[in-house]
């Protein structure tokens, strides 16, 4: 279908729903390196005003990538909650914004409505949106997951434990897990995105992270950041492991070209389950995501990259997982240019993502050739725990000297903490309690004080 506005009697013309919503999205350089973003600023006002008017049910009809060519469409269009949608089914995408910032849009009715939205429609209002209406709209949406400790509680935020290291050195891993643990980390999971592929290597960091959670008894969860069909190897082979790791992406040839399907992705799902090692919940699988990354693999099919991203999550949605993680500016200034666009593309991702009803986190990150610095993320930071973020990464001074990009530190997370009264996962809150490590004010308690027995005996 064919779509038009008139601005001063100049005709803007978009060839179709896929056009259209490219045309509309706010710059990025991912965009303008396909050859499909808006020429110029009049031609992305047109592109919106006439999204703008388009009824949500148009999203049901018109598909930016064919069902017969795309599992992920079939996903998409099978699986819709024709019941859950009807709430707002006569809407137009301004209307839907319209309805996301007012009173009406609660928080139970968004978990109500949360598995009728498709992600072409939750892209779609994401670009009528200014930054204040995704971090408002994104607040009320409230996702809870758990497997060990609970995720995505209101007034909480958890973080990641990143202890990477260049040589997947025992170590020196944990040394990194020591200070974040410390340091009040951790409860998202402690996650190790290895520098090895050899499945040997991977089986000796999960015993590891199993010891270390065992020997401390803390409510948390063990991953390593390898493939999904290594991790299903490891299962079979009877290595202890907790969450299932995979990246994803918001179409079939993307995720092909990460050596995946989603009949891999429930396989694993299951096999996972299998093991009951959760205490709190059968939440385990971790997806990471990101701008760009359909393109950079040459599987966008002409859909901006925004778009492809809120597919991803559809992806991940279909799977229960307990951590979905945007590395918002992990892939470069190729797909995400400065801070500016990051920052816009963090809180697009989040808003997407917990309107689809996932637990949505944010590696604020940047690539060191990025036009960005650490002022940037501070922003992006401040801005994403306002918004109600479900973790964070924490990684030994913002620097990761595995993937060498720049990340959030554990430190990052205690100012945030302090400046929104954000607390930790319950299970985890109260661990740190026990251990002596926070006061009754949920505070690190001060002084260096006695290490607890598990910590000493890592040291040792």
């Amino acid at each position: 279908m064919v779509y038009r506005h008139v601005i001063d009697s100049t005709v803007h013309v978009f060839d179709d729903l896929r056009d259209l919503l490219a045309k509309a999205t706010p710059p990025r350089s991912g965009d303008q390196l396909a050859g499909i973003a808006a020429e110029s600023a009049e031609q992305m006002i047109a592109a919106r005003m006439a999204l703008a008017d388009l009824p949500l049910v148009q999203f049901l009809q018109e598909q930016v990538i064919p069902y017969e060519d795309d599992e992920v469409t079939r996903l998409i269009v099978d699986t819709h909650d024709a019941a859950a949608f009807s709430p707002v089914a006569s809407l137009t995408v301004g209307g839907f914004r319209d309805f996301l910032l007012s009173d009406a849009a609660t928080p139970d009715a968004l978990a109500r409505l949360s598995s009728g939205i498709a992600p072409e429609m939750a892209a779609a209002v994401s670009k009528l949106m200014r930054n204040q209406d995704l971090i408002l709209a994104a607040k009320k949406c409230q996702v809870r997951t758990a497997f060990r400790d609970t995720i995505g509680l209101p007034g909480r935020m958890s973080v990641r434990l990143q202890p990477n290291h260049p040589f997947d050195d025992a170590k020196g891993i944990t040394a990194s897990i020591l200070d974040g643990l410390l340091l009040g980390s951790g409860d998202a999971c402690i996650g190790i995105n290895p520098a090895s592929d050899d499945p040997a290597v991977i089986g000796g960091l999960l015993r590891l992270l199993d010891e270390i959670i065992a020997r401390g008894a803390i409510p948390t969860q063990a991953c390593v950041l390898t493939h999904v069909t290594t991790t299903l190897q490891l299962i079979g082979q009877g290595y202890p492991v907790d969450l299932v790791f995979q990246s994803i992406a918001g179409t079939e040839a993307a995720n092909k070209s990460f050596g995946i399907n989603l009949g891999i992705l429930r396989e694993a799902l299951d096999a996972g389950r299998a093991l009951k090692r959760g205490s709190v919940g059968d939440n385990l699988m971790y997806f990471e995501t990101g701008q760009g990354s359909a393109l950079s693999a040459g599987a966008h099919h002409g859909v901006d990259q925004q778009t492809c991203e809120a597919r991803a999550y559809a992806v991940a949605r279909a799977f229960q997982p307990l951590l979905v993680n945007s590395v918002v500016g992990f892939i470069g200034p190729e797909y995400l240019y400065d801070g500016k666009q990051i920052i816009r593309a963090g809180l697009e991702d989040h808003f997407c993502g917990k309107l689809l009803g996932l637990p949505l986190g944010v590696d604020i990150c940047y690539t060191n050739h990025a036009e960005a610095d650490q002022d940037d993320m501070d922003v992006l930071l401040t801005l994403l725990a306002t918004a109600g973020v479900a973790f964070i990464m924490g990684v030994p001074g913002a620097d990761d000297v595995m993937l060498n990009y720049q990340s959030t530190s554990f430190h990052d997370a205690l100012y945030v903490r302090d400046l929104l009264g954000l607390r930790r996962a319950p299970e985890f809150e109260d661990w740190l309690a026990r251990t002596g490590l926070v006061d009754a004010a949920h505070r690190l308690a001060a002084g260096p004080g006695a290490l607890p027995d598990f910590a000493a005996g890592l040291i040792a």
